[in-house]
């Protein structure tokens, strides 16, 4: 009970009871009065009925305080505050009501004084509270306007939707921002002309120029956390056409909560541009799924690692084991978790899946139902100078993994693959394309495990990836290096990689190969000059592209399918697969060749991994007097 009153300590909650007391005071007689339409009421000369007055002012005021009329602030009255007046109002007529009865049988009392006092009520309560927040808002509002023209910003805002009209009302609530919003534009020609909170939807965004320039329009705020990378990538192109600074709300995917705030406002990135529309899931399936399962996620600290348990957590698994070898990754990702996901039981594990025993303990201890296998190394000319190391985690430690989890029994097993296992010109792509086929080889065999391989091409700012890279050359004013013009890669973002691995997964019965819809392969030399112009600067006179060269074993473009490689569509529109390949007779005889190679001599490799994988290509393959023999 002390709790309910906590807040009267606050001289402007006591001033709001006042208020609230008189404004009930006032309706009781009003209703007495509008009803009997006399100031000659006998009611009122009545004993009883003044006891029963004062009587229902203490039930009105704790009907007040106990349907929260205190807790919210009159500054940022909402609809919320009003359905909470109404219920108090509501309760309090109710109780006073039968209060009455009990006292006076109503016996001269209409009943209908109730309802008037009831609307009466509303409209005192509620009228109150709004017209404290119009006082205030205007307040607000002259404040801004009357600042200095150096102190006030004038903004823009693209996204007359909900997040705009919230991001609006933030800012009037702020007026220490200085900022005056002159108007939005939208899409939408049903809101053309529209006001909300009195300020003008102006058109759609094509305007921009003409708004800006008329207007000397400061920042321009994108306000549309559902717009995909063409949306977005549209209303840039106007906006480059000013000298407005532009900020905008990160993706649906990417708030915390619904509340939209300034303070969330950020600078464009790249990632902007090449975001794709929102994942749809099919949720019920991933819940049956994943929900009270014990999971096991390897790689844990990578970037799809990392990201794949964070998906993972969502839908509430029973336990989440996260394993890498990388130390500094898994505290980062314990943090996290600790900050993110405290009611999901997890334990991160530094552990080698090279380690067969090691691995075995794993399972025996955990006995995960779920096995993500996103361990592995993908850094491609860091792999053609250890094409062994490649071998030993990419085929080996995957071989390992899954032979563990069939012992074990897991329900699904699902292995992360690449588009470079697609024709493979490097050492990299080629051992996954044979732990492609392992996994394959290892499915047959298996009647309680399904495996399953979801392939995909590069994902925005993962470990490793060219964006990161590109973004430091920027900061540090250095040349942005780029190996060839002509190169594309696929892109997509690392939160839809792993829903639509994790949906993929959800679909497997054993033995699929998935593969990821990567949309349109994006230019790596056009994505270096845009994020050169999303800097603020100017190719050629700020900053320079050079490039380098193909590095060994890269390729001018990637493939998500190869020539021998059949596919069909799946019921989910961005996830497709690729229809079952038969293994060569030789297949088993030339993998114990290579995993039982001593030598790490790197032709060595290149040579066994060649008898695997007939479509890899290499340039010591090339460069080789022995390559007819390999053929």
């Amino acid at each position: 009970m002390a709790n309910l009153f906590s807040n009267f300590r606050n001289p402007r909650v006591l001033m709001a009871f006042a208020y609230d007391l008189l404004v009930a005071g006032l309706s009781f007689w009003a209703a007495l009065y509008l009803r009997f339409d006399t100031l000659n009421i006998p009611l009122v000369e009545d004993l009883t009925f003044n006891r029963f007055f004062f009587l229902a002012m203490v039930i009105h005021a704790t009907s007040f305080v106990l349907n929260g009329l205190y807790k919210g602030v009159w500054r940022f009255s909402s609809m919320h505050d009003l359905i909470r007046v109404v219920k108090a109002a509501a309760i309090a007529i109710i109780c006073s009501l039968v209060v009455c009865f009990f006292m006076t049988r109503l016996s001269g009392v209409p009943r209908s004084m109730f309802l008037i006092e009831f609307l009466l009520l509303v409209i005192g309560l509620g009228g109150g509270r709004f017209v404290y927040r119009f006082l205030k808002d205007q307040t607000s509002l002259r404040s801004v306007i009357g600042g200095s023209d150096a102190e006030v910003k004038t903004v823009l805002i693209v996204g007359a939707g909900r997040a705009g009209e919230k991001l609006l009302r933030d800012i009037y609530s702020t007026p220490a921002l200085k900022i005056n919003v002159i108007g939005f534009l939208d899409d939408d020609k049903f809101k053309k002309n529209a006001l909300i909170h009195n300020v003008k939807v102006f058109g759609g965004v094509e305007l921009i120029p003409s708004i800006v320039s008329d207007y000397a329009v400061d920042k321009i705020f994108i306000a549309i956390p559902s717009a995909n990378g063409d949306d977005v990538k549209r209303i840039v192109n106007y906006c480059k056409e000013t000298s407005a600074e532009i900020k905008i709300l990160p993706k649906m995917d990417q708030l915390l909560s619904a509340q939209v705030e300034i303070s969330l406002l950020r600078n464009l990135n790249i990632e902007d541009l090449l975001g794709r529309e929102q994942v749809q899931l099919d949720t019920c399936h991933l819940s049956s799924m994943i929900t009270d399962k014990v999971v096991l996620v390897t790689g844990a600290g990578g970037s799809i690692g990392s990201e794949l348990c964070c998906q993972i957590a969502k839908f509430q698994p029973g336990m989440l084991i996260m394993a890498d070898y990388c130390e500094l990754f898994m505290y980062e990702l314990e943090m996290k978790f600790k900050e993110e996901f405290p009611e999901i039981p997890f334990f991160p594990k530094i552990i080698d899946i090279r380690n067969a025993s090691k691995v075995d303990t794993l399972f025996a201890e955990y006995k995960p139902q779920l096995v993500f296998h996103a361990a592995a190394y993908k850094h491609v000319p860091m792999m053609e100078y250890n094409p062994m190391e490649a071998v030993e985690t990419n085929i080996k430690g995957t071989k390992t993994v899954a032979e563990t989890a069939l012992k074990y029994a897991a329900e699904k097993f699902i292995m992360i693959s690449t588009d470079k296992a697609v024709n493979p010109t490097n050492v990299m792509g080629a051992s996954k394309r044979i732990a492609e086929m392992v996994i394959t080889d290892i499915s047959k065999k298996s009647t309680t495990t399904k495996f399953i391989s979801v392939r995909f091409g590069n994902v925005l700012g993962s470990n490793g990836s060219v964006i990161p890279l590109f973004r430091k050359q920027i900061e540090d004013r250095k040349d942005i290096t780029v190996t060839h013009p002509d190169i594309i890669r696929y892109f997509m973002s690392i939160p839809e990689a792993c829903q639509l691995v994790l949906q993929a997964g959800s679909m497997g019965e054993g033995g699929e190969i998935f593969v990821l819809d990567m949309g349109e392969p994006v230019k790596i030399v056009d994505l270096a000059r845009e994020m050169i112009r999303l800097a603020g600067m100017i190719e050629g006179r700020d900053i320079n592209i050079v490039f380098s060269g193909l590095r060994p074993g890269e390729k001018l473009y990637e493939e998500l399918f190869s020539d021998k490689e059949a596919y069909e569509f799946t019921h989910h529109g961005k996830i497709r697969k690729a229809l079952f390949r038969t293994l060569d007779d030789t297949f088993h005889t030339n993998l114990n060749n290579l995993l039982s190679l001593e030598s790490a001599e790197p032709d060595t490799v290149v040579y066994l991994i060649k008898d695997l994988v007939p479509e890899f290509t290499h340039f010591r393959l090339k460069n080789s007097s022995d390559i007819e023999a390999q053929q």
